[in-house]
């Protein structure tokens, strides 16, 4: 049962940043199980627990993401990351280009929302072609984030704006990616077990977003679910 991060999560998350190297790693790994991934697989069963009973016809799977960075990729860092996130998303090869919903967990603070973690250039122009052939379902997507002060849009620009077809969509438009997120520093809710709540009232906030970017992906790949 989830009841909160602790103190302890965030002294061993400055820890592995400012020491990233194997020895101070093994002296402080038990911190780590218990501060830190435990508290994480919690949060991530009662979420997966929450989004099964709501919507399981969105097929999610829960995954919580390794500490230990994948050699080919260290480019000069550190053998582990300083961050550690979950993912409810289908269960697809390609699920980096495909919407998740997440959390995330770092030094300076916490995340959570739904987005792409990389999406393909073919996916957003694809949603671009969809919006500007069918803009109102996206543009009552945007007024209702607009009516709300929990979650803002973000996601890398284009330099050179792509044309939208209303001026509520915008935002949306010229993006390389698209994420909705809630970004905030370490506060009391997150060391309460009142976390999951939000975070599930969140996601289910975010269902009717997930949905939009899911059948995109849908259409693309000719699938029948994702």
């Amino acid at each position: 049962m989830f009841t909160g991060f602790s103190s302890e999560t965030v002294d061993f998350l400055w820890g592995i940043r400012f020491n990233n190297e194997r020895g101070w790693f093994e002296a402080h790994k038990e911190d780590y199980q218990r501060h830190v991934l435990a508290p994480m697989r919690e949060l991530g069963e009662a979420l997966y627990d929450h989004m099964e009973q709501a919507y399981p016809k969105l097929w999610l799977n829960l995954h919580v993401s390794r500490i230990y960075r994948d050699a080919r990729r260290l480019y000069g860092r550190g053998p582990y990351k300083d961050h550690l996130w979950l993912s409810l998303r289908h269960e697809n090869e390609a699920w980096a280009s495909r919407p998740v919903f997440y959390f995330e967990i770092m030094p300076e603070g916490y995340s959570y929302g739904m987005g792409f973690y990389s999406a393909t250039a073919q996916t957003m122009e694809r949603f671009r072609r969809q919006a500007a052939a069918d803009p109102k379902p996206l543009e009552r997507l945007a007024r209702r984030l607009s009516r709300q002060d929990v979650f803002h849009l973000e996601g890398e620009e284009y330099a050179r704006k792509k044309p939208s077809p209303s001026k509520v969509l915008e935002p949306w438009i010229s993006r390389k990616y698209i994420t909705l997120c809630r970004d905030l520093p370490y506060d009391d809710l997150c060391f309460s077990p009142a976390l999951a709540d939000t975070v599930k009232e969140g996601f289910d906030f975010l269902v009717p977003y997930y949905e939009y970017f899911a059948a995109l992906c849908r259409e693309e790949e000719g699938f029948t679910n994702l």
